[in-house]
């Protein structure tokens, strides 16, 4: 079984928008016309999403661990600051 695209899926959903004809002579050409056309929204969609500088799962789940982790790590900071201040405010500071 071929995998299905999201932009297959799109296109396919804009096809069926697209009345067919039921005349008899028209069946191949509107075959044709039709496969035409769904071609045509596929690479339609293709170049307006590549327009939107988009990013894959994978990029984005990359880029949330990175935050996660700088996260803790200025936390952690913070804390350790936060320390070093009522440390530093309990003590004469010396010259």
């Amino acid at each position: 079984m071929a995998t299905v695209t999201p932009i297959d899926e799109l296109a396919r959903r804009l096809l069926e928008l697209v009345p067919s004809a039921q005349a008899e002579g028209f069946v191949n050409a509107t075959r044709e016309a039709r496969d035409d056309l769904a071609a045509n929204f596929k690479d339609t969609l293709r170049s307006g999403l590549k327009k939107l500088d988009l990013v894959t799962r994978e990029e984005f789940d990359v880029q949330r661990s990175v935050l996660l982790r700088t996260r803790a790590m200025v936390e952690a900071l913070e804390r350790r600051i936060a320390e070093l201040e009522t440390l530093a405010g309990n003590r004469p500071i010396s010259h």
